[in-house]
């Protein structure tokens, strides 16, 4: 990195961070190691799979994940875009 807009990279991580300390951490009351790992655990996939967020347009990060993916074209599809069909490149 050039150390331009380091602040914007990391902003994400942070709020993510953030919540996690907000939303579990503080509010947890763990025995022990385990346990909070656990528990921990248990958060992120819940903040994943089922906490929807305002700036996602009130979906999942899965959900948008995952659209962003299966929409994707794969490899074979757009090597033959590139080159174009046997038809073009015999004619």
């Amino acid at each position: 990195m050039d150390g331009r807009g380091r602040c914007m990279d990391n902003i994400f991580t942070e709020r993510l961070w953030r919540s996690v300390k907000y939303e579990e951490v503080y509010t947890g009351e763990y025995e022990n190691l385990p346990q909070a790992r656990e528990n921990l655990g248990r958060y992120l996939v819940f903040y994943n799979e089922a906490r929807v967020h305002q700036a996602l347009g009130y979906k999942t990060p899965a959900e948008v994940y995952f659209a962003k993916i299966s929409s994707e074209p794969t490899n074979e599809v757009s090597c033959a875009n590139r080159l174009g069909s046997s038809s073009e490149r015999s004619a």
